[in-house]
């Protein structure tokens, strides 16, 4: 996410959008005891009938307030701590994590339903501030039909994009404000190594790597696969999720052999989703209701049509479609958490002073 997420991308479902449910609100938007307000990024989705059945049978009405990328929404979630803009927030990563973590964004909650996520998707499962809900593998898409028209065929790893007859036609997102962004870099540091990563990124810049906020703006507007950009974009290769392309096919008929696009299976960064019971939250029984329902399995089922990442739950059942033209990443790119938390923040700077300067 969702990636996303998200994706989400994580995560591309923000182009089947959710406008009608999001509320601009103010801050403590959930002091009414009857109303719990959700906190996350722009590609959160659900459907009205799986939200409708909840807030039916808890009582309670859900207003979502979406923060921009994840990047910039865990930062806002920071910024305002202990005094937060709703009661639970969703979509702080495993590459953003130690940051809401070590700056007490969260309260302790082990929601219902946790037995059935599995013990290597809880990254803290010790103290429960944060609960797994989905998780996705961040890769580069490229467009079949760009590609097909100029007889080359698209790169599978992270050494292709170096090749000069990809030269310009990647785009990316900003490490520092985008969470696909950063663990697309975190890819690059677990392939390469931190003495080699560098190097690399020198390298795809010389190469014509091109930049952007986030996710949204990358997928929707650079990238000359996006139906939702309605193939505006001149970049065929883009930064997004392993599970994008069944959006792309989503309500086409007759449905297509394949999706228009696909994977570079050799670039991909597993990123996991979490959400957590804000601290200071004005409604901390809605809220803790609310992570019950994000872990459920009504909304876990809902999670890989809507938000086109993988569900937290390991009985969630997962549609066809999904499975069918999503790509299935056997061994993505890792990097210990703690990895993460000792060095995210030097690595950033290092690739902002390398790429944007």
């Amino acid at each position: 996410m969702s990636t996303s997420s998200r994706t989400t991308a994580v995560v591309v479902a923000a182009a089947v959008g959710i406008s009608a449910l999001a509320a601009c609100g103010t801050p403590g938007g959930g002091a009414d005891a009857k109303t719990v307000t959700l906190v996350s990024h722009d590609s959160f989705n659900v459907s009205k009938s799986v939200l409708a059945a909840f807030e039916k049978e808890s009582g309670y009405k859900v207003k979502i307030l979406k923060g921009g990328d994840a990047g910039k929404a865990v930062n806002q979630a920071i910024l305002s701590k202990g005094n937060p803009q709703g009661d639970v927030f969703f979509g702080i990563d495993n590459t953003l994590l130690s940051r809401g973590l070590d700056e007490g964004v969260f309260s302790p909650y082990e929601a219902k339903g946790l037995a059935h996520v599995p013990a290597g998707l809880q990254l803290d499962k010790g103290e429960h501030r944060v609960t797994p809900l989905d998780y996705g593998d961040i890769c580069v898409n490229y467009d079949r039909g760009y590609f097909a028209r100029h007889k080359t065929a698209p790169p599978k790893t992270f050494d292709d994009l170096l090749k000069p007859r990809y030269k310009g036609l990647l785009v990316t997102e900003n490490s520092a404000t985008s969470s696909p962004g950063l663990a697309f870099q975190l890819g690059t540091i677990a392939k390469y190594g931190q003495d080699g990563w560098q190097d690399y990124w020198k390298k795809l810049k010389a190469n014509g790597v091109e930049v952007v906020d986030g996710w949204e703006q990358a997928y929707y507007e650079r990238f000359s696969g996006s139906a939702a950009g309605k193939g505006k974009g001149d970049k065929p290769l883009v930064v997004s999720y392993a599970s994008s392309p069944p959006v792309e096919v989503l309500g086409k008929k007759p449905a297509p052999k394949e999706a228009p696009t696909g994977v570079a299976t050799g670039t991909c960064f597993r990123q996991i989703e979490f959400g957590g019971l804000l601290k200071g939250a004005k409604n901390e029984k809605g809220g803790k209701a609310l992570l019950d329902f994000l872990v459920s399995k009504e909304f876990q089922e809902d999670v890989p049509l809507k938000m086109f990442v993988n569900p937290a739950r390991q009985d969630a059942k997962v549609p066809e479609l999904f499975t069918k033209y999503g790509a299935t990443i056997d061994k993505p790119t890792t990097l210990p958490p703690e990895t993460i938390t000792k060095n995210r923040e030097q690595w950033i700077k290092q690739w902002s002073s390398l790429v944007l300067k």
